[in-house]
């Protein structure tokens, strides 16, 4: 986790209560290329991004029945590598400040990262996405359809055998 040393001109860190009110049980792990913070694209692209793979931890692998119905998933994973504690942010580095809370920034006080991605595919346990923005090695916390059950569904994608 970086120091406070690493703040930015005008960034502001607190000293929080240590985390301890919820507990959260991974489900799994996300592969991606992205090996540091500063190749991760700062948003996924579903279209033109790289092909990465979402592997749930057998327990949960009966829970994808279904999902190769959907075009498009949300992942909710937690950014293990972030820092927790700045309240003000200069994403730019340009000495301009805003509130966390009103940025997309991985570096939040509980940091929940979520991405739309396109499916690719579903297969013995694990995902193929694009449309990733993490950290290989992130993770996973949950996955869940772009759309209710009370959105109309478009019919189940073909399969290889029939």
């Amino acid at each position: 986790m970086p120091s406070r040393n690493d703040l930015r001109p005008n960034e502001e860190a607190v000293d929080g209560p240590p985390p301890g009110d919820a507990q959260l049980r991974f489900i799994g792990v996300i592969r991606t290329p992205f090996t540091s913070r500063e190749l991760c694209p700062r948003q996924g692209d579903a279209i033109n991004g790289p092909e990465c793979r979402v592997v749930l931890e057998p327990l949960w692998h009966k829970a994808l029945k279904g999902l190769e119905r959907y075009d498009f998933i949300e992942l909710f994973y937690w950014l293990h590598e972030s820092r927790r504690d700045l309240v003000l942010q200069s994403p730019k580095a340009n000495g301009e400040t805003t509130g966390t809370f009103a940025l997309r920034s991985p570096v939040r006080p509980n940091p929940i990262g979520l991405s739309r991605v396109r499916l690719l595919g579903v297969e013995a346990g694990a995902l193929r996405v694009r449309g990733l923005d993490c950290l290989n090695g992130t993770p996973l916390l949950d996955v869940k359809p772009d759309r209710c059950a009370y959105t109309p569904q478009v019919p189940p994608k073909p399969t290889a055998m029939g």
